[in-house]
């Protein structure tokens, strides 16, 4: 049997407490009842997989736990930015006081030096709590550290520094298995290839924001990553990756869909508009009905909301100014229940599929 994940692990201690409440309702109920020696091997088996998973991974045996743990990462990510701060300003408070060689060498020795207390918390921090502040830490060091090594050298601002950023970020993201700085490296990864994107056409890197559509390749990449790069040990990383590529394409062709003027289509503004609307009515609806395919709840929320929000701005853009206000108002109320009745429809057609393949 493989060793499970800190996820697989976390997930299947939830199914024991779910299962063992579901046991004593049927029980009390009189639907069914184990015999004695059942419920002890059951009792006996659920024992030992709690105590091997809390002692390999630290997981939360109870909901009091899991309210601790809430409790927990909370506190590590202010601890975190409090670090992260106190670094910052501590730098800038004696920076001045010392020679170009100390600082460079301070520079480049403390995000390494960081990155050896991570791994070597990682390896004995069961919870993986302390690993993740010093993760953070590491993290931003790193990013104060090229930001001034910079400003030493007189180095022009460029996009390559967002490529090492998104690296670091990554490195602990999967090394510590930490979804804010998944999030990082994602961030970084995206501002990078609009960059690049930006720069191939002509434009200052700094300037990629100005052209929406730069973002499209950066929101390719990550919607293809989950497919082709396998992630059973880190179950929550695709969906942040799906979430950022959906955001990095809907948000985009929003804004073209509003002012088309910002678009590299040669053509008319309207035109453009009217392009960029039919876009985003198709793909939100697309992804849609692909993450009711696969089961991607994610992409459903994400596809639903921007669907709606392209519908909500094509009718201010129809009938804010012709219509009265009260009617205006009923009409998107209506807009919203002709939601829920096709997403009822589709969770009921989703049902009978899942019924349909388990039978």
């Amino acid at each position: 049997m493989n060793q499970p994940s800190r996820h697989e692990a976390q997930q299947r201690a939830d199914q024991i407490r779910v299962f063992q409440r579901e046991l004593a309702q049927l029980e009390s109920e009189g639907v069914l009842a184990l015999s004695a020696e059942q419920g002890r091997r059951v009792d006996e088996h659920h024992r030992q997989l709690l105590g091997q998973y809390a002692q390999s991974f630290d997981i939360d045996r109870d909901q009091r736990a899991s309210q601790m743990s809430l409790g927990m990462r909370i506190a590590s990510l202010f601890g975190a930015l409090a670090l992260s701060a106190s670094v910052f300003f501590l730098f800038y408070q004696f920076w001045g006081w010392l020679a170009t060689g100390v600082q460079v060498t301070i520079l480049i020795a403390a995000p390494l030096l960081m990155l050896g207390v991570t791994l070597l918390i990682q390896r004995r921090d069961s919870s993986g709590y302390f690993a993740k502040l010093a993760a953070l830490v590491t993290f931003a060091c790193f990013v104060l550290n090229i930001s001034m090594l910079g400003q030493i050298f007189n180095i022009t601002p460029s996009d390559k520094a967002l490529l090492p950023w998104a690296a670091l970020a990554f490195l602990l993201a999967y090394a510590c298995d930490l979804r804010l700085l998944l999030v990082a490296g994602i961030l970084c990864l995206i501002a990078y290839v609009s960059a690049r994107t930006g720069t191939w056409g002509g434009m200052y890197w700094l300037s990629f924001g100005q052209r929406p559509e730069n973002f499209f390749p950066a929101a390719l990449l990550l919607l293809v990553v989950p497919q082709f790069v396998p992630h059973r040990r880190f179950a929550d990383f695709p969906p942040m990756y799906r979430i950022f590529g959906l955001l990095a394409f809907f948000l985009p062709v929003l804004v073209m869909g509003n002012w088309g003027y910002s678009s590299y289509l040669d053509w008319d503004v309207d035109l453009v508009e009217g392009f960029y609307q039919v876009v985003g009515f198709v793909t939100s609806a697309l992804a849609v009905w692909l993450g009711v395919r696969r089961q991607w709840p994610e992409v459903i929320n994400t596809g639903v909301t921007f669907f709606i929000i392209f519908l909500y701005t094509k009718i201010f853009d129809w009938w804010w100014e012709v219509m009265p206000k009260y009617l205006f108002f009923l009409v998107l109320g209506l807009v919203a229940v002709l939601f829920l009745v096709v997403l009822k429809r589709l969770r009921a057609n989703d049902y009978k599929l899942l019924k349909g393949d388990a039978s």
